[in-house]
């Protein structure tokens, strides 16, 4: 039995407190449907700047109404203190019973994406710098067992080593590599000071259910099956040759558990969170259609080729290493296993229309 099978034996036996930031956005919203499934207490903060309430209501259809009546939403915004302070507090649904503080933080709230980072750096630097430090100084003051925050493989920057280890680093790349990396500068500087636990966890090229695939910024997977399912042109960055290492998401609610709980030994560390596996853009565009056939959906047209885009690193790959020996991380899910599970997700959202376009007001708490 894995470390990971173990705590979720023991979870539902202990119940906890949680705040998931970005909770209505892709990881967040998947983190909330395990926790709930797991029968804990969570509070949810989001702006709903890029998350999105029809994935909130998603969670809501899939889990059983008294486990629902656990999630406490806040809509707020980490950019300012207040909001960062009243999440860490669970006012209970039940009349009488008294606010709980908030144990484990699971920080998700940021503004991702390279390309919007060079067109709006300012705007990264308050969600991703400012609103980090608020949410530690939050957490600090509240006394939480622990802080998991998400970290990013941008962190590595120009480094040419593959794979990637966590203690070799380049120069960053863009203002959104820039952020992450003063996450965690400011999460070691709050570990060293005040004695706050933290884990940061770089992610690298996250996948799955919940993940928008509409605008401008966003990830190759969702945008690329979408223009599938649509039997539009799929555009390929660069001569098809760039790499990256693919991580479903459930990969990603694993590390996040397992960090929330982790022994001291583990802790106030950043680790990789991926398969350890590479696969370049051909490879991928070709995996794809290979799953969507398999669902009955046939892509007949080839791809288009144009130029890398500014920022961008060629190549990727995780060394899981110490998270498998500090963590227990065992990643369920490689590339191939990952697009079968998400790839119906994907087309019943092309095909339906997204539930719960607007969520009830009575549902929001506005502290």
């Amino acid at each position: 039995m894995t470390r990971y099978q173990r705590l979720l034996l023991e979870l539902p036996q202990t119940p906890a407190t949680w705040l998931i930031t970005g909770v209505a956005g892709f990881i967040g919203s998947n983190l909330l449907e395990t926790l709930l499934g797991l029968d804990q207490c969570v509070v949810g903060l989001d702006n709903f700047a890029t998350g999105h309430p029809r994935n909130l209501e998603e969670v809501r259809q899939r889990i059983a109404p008294e486990r629902w009546a656990r999630f406490q939403l806040i809509r707020g915004d980490i950019r300012n203190l207040h909001d960062c302070r009243q999440a860490l507090i669970f006012v209970p649904a039940a009349t009488g019973s008294p606010p709980r503080p908030v144990e484990h933080v699971l920080h998700q709230a940021a503004l991702g994406s390279v390309p919007r980072s060079l067109e709006d750096p300012i705007a990264t630097n308050a969600s991703n710098v400012d609103g980090f430090l608020n949410m530690l100084v939050a957490a600090r003051d509240a006394g939480v067992k622990s802080f998991t925050y998400a970290a990013s493989s941008a962190t590595y920057g120009d480094h040419p080593g593959l794979p990637k280890v966590e203690e070799q680093i380049g120069r960053p790349l863009s203002p959104y590599a820039v952020s992450k990396y003063v996450n965690e500068l400011y999460a070691d500087t709050f570990a060293r000071n005040y004695g706050l636990p933290s884990i940061g966890l770089r992610y690298f090229n996250v996948f799955g259910r919940h993940q928008d695939p509409e605008g401008a910024y966003a990830a190759v997977i969702p945008k690329w099956i979408a223009a599938m399912l649509r039997d539009e042109e799929v555009f390929i960055n660069g001569d098809g040759s760039t790499s990256r290492d693919f991580c479903y998401v459930d990969n990603a609610v694993q590390a996040n558990l397992l960090a929330a709980c982790a022994g001291t030994e583990a802790r106030n560390q950043v680790y990789n969170i991926a398969v350890g596996e590479r696969t370049d853009l051909e490879q991928l565009f070709r995996k794809l259609k290979q799953s969507l056939a398999k669902n009955g959906v046939r892509y007949a047209r080839a791809p288009r080729y144009r130029d890398f885009r500014p920022g961008d690193v060629h190549h990727s790959l995780a060394d899981i290493g110490k998270a498998q020996r500090l963590l227990g991380y065992a990643p369920q899910y490689d590339l191939q296993a990952g697009i079968a599970q998400a790839m119906p997700w994907y087309i019943a959202q092309n095909l339906a229309p997204a539930p719960g376009s607007s969520w009830p007001h009575t549902q929001l708490a506005a502290r």
